[in-house]
């Protein structure tokens, strides 16, 4: 056990964790060169072109060292906000990790919050430098942040390049010299902790563990401790690029299970493995509940596919363990989930994988927060939806989720982006120089406000250069009105939307104008109105396709053609009070791309 060393690489998005990782595996000979790819751990076709990391990927590799051999355990992490659950996940079984810094951008926002994750961890903190081969490398100034930010020796940290392989001998002795060596009784019952898992159609469903204390080996009847279910572990083994299966995985190993499972309720990630001969008193503190900060919904396209869907989200949730769903039906739409999402990247990531990997086809509702909502009775209400709002009459206020956002940039862009974040109801709370061309801004913003477009623009009016990260400071009053659209009188439930009262007239008036050029004339007038309570506050027209009914009267009396054009409206009325609109698919995909 004084052998095996577990650690993660953890880093801001595009700073070279996965080119890392791949030079660490070929200087221990893990991989031989035919096998060897560029971020050979990104196994996702989706990964690959993105060019993100979207899961964490576990895999061991043997080092030899003075004669002794080590067993490194590497866990490579994602480095985008949204995907940080996963980072918190593999931190949580991990004693060490490699902090990477890229040269040429600098610390920026990320690497600070996935630094506090380790640090409240208690894990021994390794700073990298990569990229040191580059011509803007500034490794001088870049030194500096570090020491600052870790407040270590600058003999500590490593400098290397990975795509040249330059410094990775000296990263591999750092693992072995300042990781410690994993701690648990190898005698005392078993306890290993399940931090990931996937789907596999031949096998059942794969669990990957690490063990805390005791051992368990082929054959054990084992039993999963917050389920209670129990079964025989037909394979374990260790996870290199393949399976590796092995009779026996002893404490502080990382490894995998088989053991048939086939429904995907069974298996919680954070849940704790142990033996049915001789249990554990315990299970061990897993992770904490994953918060959704963004919510939509997801409906089939062909309503008989409902559940396939659910199936395929189940077994999509295995594998993305910060995917929350339940089931809810709208008028619009028929069945469908309403899912929980860190973020706009991951609602598009799951949405992508559920058409790739289980070839379903759906439509997604406009992205929304969750509100509290306190009635005049005195209950606590919490809205996802804005069809599951009260009365105007019952609600006493309205409370919505705020957020505390770091940005990180040159400080070139410091008014544009002061700008932005007032522009979104931002207030600033501090302001720091951390050199004297970087600064650090700090805003605390309704999170509704940065669902939608925010990350887009602040990367456009920074040249890519500024780094945004946030979490949630809880909840504040909020002067929120519930804005309805009307065709023909009728209220359209999958369009309706919460939004601040000082938007809502721009938001309504551009709602209904994109409404009108998307919804196909009848042989009526359709009146498009949004509508806040009872007060209308825009209006559109699609005008009736009509047909000429005067072009047989030539000459004559004008009474003659008045008649005649009375007689049609007369018509045209009593039409629209049987006729009803059809609102066409493109119209509900196009709200959400109305600016």
């Amino acid at each position: 056990m004084k052998n095996i060393r577990n650690f993660c690489i953890i880093a801001h998005i595009d700073h070279g964790k996965s080119t890392l990782a791949d030079r660490l595996l070929e200087a221990t000979n893990t991989l031989s060169a035919r096998e060897m790819e560029n971020q050979v751990l990104d196994s996702m076709d989706l990964e690959k072109e993105k060019g993100i990391t979207i899961k964490s990927h576990a895999i061991q590799m043997e080092y030899m060292r003075d004669g002794e051999k080590y067993t490194l355990n590497l866990l490579d992490t994602p480095g985008h906000v949204d995907f940080s659950y996963e980072v918190s996940r593999a931190i949580a079984s991990c004693e060490g990790a490699l902090l990477i810094v890229d040269a040429t951008q600098g610390i920026q926002a990320q690497t600070i919050s996935n630094l506090y994750l380790a640090l409240n961890n208690d894990l021994e903190i390794i700073p990298v430098i990569n990229k040191i081969d580059m011509d803007a490398a500034m490794v001088d100034v870049v030194k500096d942040q570090i020491v600052d930010l870790l407040g270590c020796d600058e003999s500590e940290i490593l400098l290397a390049s990975g795509r040249t392989g330059q410094g990775v001998p000296e990263i591999l002795d750092a693992i072995v010299d300042r990781v410690p060596a994993p701690v648990g009784d190898p005698d005392a019952p078993l306890q290993a902790l399940i931090f990931d898992s996937v789907f596999n159609s031949f096998r059942g469903i794969i669990a990957y563990f690490k063990v805390e204390a005791g051992s368990i080996k082929k054959g054990d009847k084992v039993k999963f401790f917050n389920t209670g279910k129990e079964y025989i572990a037909d394979e374990v083994g260790v996870l290199r690029m393949k399976m590796c299966p092995k009779n026996e995985i002893k404490t502080g190993d990382v490894g995998y299970i088989i053991s048939g499972i086939k429904s995907a309720v069974e298996v919680k990630v954070g849940d704790t493995i142990t033996t049915v001969a001789n249990p554990c008193v315990e299970a061990i503190a897993g992770f904490e509940e994953v918060k959704p900060m963004v919510f939509a919904g997801i409906y089939p396209v062909e309503t008989d596919e409902y559940e396939d869907l659910r199936a395929s989200l189940e077994k999509l949730q295995l594998n993305d363990a910060s995917l929350v769903f339940d089931p809810e039906s709208s008028l619009a739409l028929g069945f469908g989930f309403r899912c929980g999402f860190l973020g706009l990247l991951h609602l598009e990531i799951v949405q992508e994988r559920l058409f790739r990997e289980f070839d379903m086809d759906c439509i997604t509702t406009v992205p929304n927060v969750s509100y509290k909502v306190y009635t005049t009775q005195g209950e606590e209400l919490d809205v996802h939806n804005p069809s599951g709002l009260p009365a105007p009459t019952l609600i006493d206020r309205i409370e919505e989720p705020y957020i505390r956002a770091q940005i990180i940039s040159k400080s070139d862009f410091f008014g544009p982006i002061m700008k932005l974040c007032l522009d979104k109801r931002g207030t600033l709370v501090s302001q720091h120089f951390l050199t004297s061309d970087r600064v650090e801004l700090n805003y605390d913003m309704p999170l509704s406000e940065i669902v939608f477009d925010f990350y887009d623009k602040l990367k456009s009016i920074s040249k890519g250069y500024a780094s945004f990260d946030y979490h949630i400071t809880g909840y504040r009053d909020a002067d929120l009105v519930k804005l309805d659209i009307l065709l023909n009188g009728e209220q359209v439930d999958a369009l309706s939307s919460l939004i601040h009262r000082d938007h809502a007239y721009d938001f309504g008036r551009k709602m209904c104008e994109k409404l009108k050029e998307l919804i196909p004339r009848q042989q009526f007038d359709i009146a498009i109105q949004a509508a806040i309570g009872a007060k209308i506050i825009a209006r559109e027209t699609v005008k009736a396709v009509r047909k000429d009914v005067t072009a047989k009267c030539y000459g004559g009396d004008i009474s003659r053609k008045r008649k005649l054009l009375e007689k049609q409206k007369k018509g045209k009325r009593r039409m629209r009070q049987v006729g009803n609109v059809e609102v066409p698919q493109s119209a509900f995909m196009a709200v959400l791309k109305l600016d």
